[in-house]
């Protein structure tokens, strides 16, 4: 299902949009911020990638734009669906209103957060593989149209990230809205490597608006787990909301 949006930018922790900042780098929470939900509230950033001024352009050589690379293979043996389990977790999100999220996650992938606590975030055991919830925001906005801001915004990468959109869609049920991408991350240890991300934004109310954003993230023979444990998340996630 197609859908159409403005663009829309978010200066996030360690990862975002920031020429001087990185995505999918620092602390480990680069990827997953990069997929948020270009979060209900977002504010404007500048897109990743070459920055040039403002002059006139017959006066100013051109900036060279890095190709497209093209990624070395991880032969990590893939993640295997029916050899996961789950078990609820619970944690806090805070931006506009404090959160309280539970939600199904692998049994044994650790969690962190960043500071501010925007989201939490559940990594596996060899650090390639991890799914992120983010809340927090004010529900102002329906997953079909996060979705199209979010497309958007990654249309502004660098080739060199070598940015794929592989499927998205609504589902005509639920509302929510699923994004399916591949594409390197900018700098070491992971800048040789495709990424394969599925992002969800999932309506838990009856305002139609989005709740949670969620994403999954791994190699791309990662593909069917990484979706099942986007599926167990979203059956799963509940929110409940106070004042900060």
């Amino acid at each position: 299902m197609n859908v159409a949006g403005r663009g829309i930018g978010r200066a996030l922790l360690g990862s975002g949009l920031l020429a001087v900042t990185v995505l999918g780098g620092a602390g480990g929470y680069g990827i997953g911020l990069m997929t948020s939900a270009a979060s209900e509230n977002a504010g404007g950033a500048v897109p990743l990638g070459w920055v040039t001024p403002a002059t006139d352009p017959s006066s100013t050589p051109s900036v060279p734009v890095a190709p497209r690379k093209t990624p070395k293979p991880d032969h990590t043996e893939p993640m295997q669906a029916d050899e996961l389990s789950y078990r609820t977790r619970e944690f806090d999100t805070e931006k506009n209103v404090r959160s309280h999220i539970t939600v199904k996650v692998p049994r044994n992938w650790w969690m962190t957060q960043p500071d501010p606590k925007l989201l939490g975030r559940f990594t596996d055991p060899t650090g390639k593989r991890w799914l992120r919830v983010e809340s927090g925001f004010t529900r102002t906005r329906p997953p079909a149209d996060s979705m199209a801001l979010r497309m958007e915004q990654l249309r502004d990468l660098p080739p060199s990230q070598t940015l794929t959109f592989l499927s998205h869609d609504v589902d005509p049920v639920t509302k929510a809205a699923t994004l399916a991408y591949t594409y390197i991350p900018p700098i070491p240890p992971d800048s040789e490597t495709l990424r394969y991300v599925i992002v969800r934004w999932v309506v838990l109310d009856s305002s139609g608006f989005v709740g949670v954003e969620m994403s999954s993230t791994g190699l791309p023979q990662d593909k069917a787990a990484l979706l099942d444990v986007l599926d167990h998340a979203t059956k799963s996630v509940t929110r409940s909301d106070s004042p900060l």
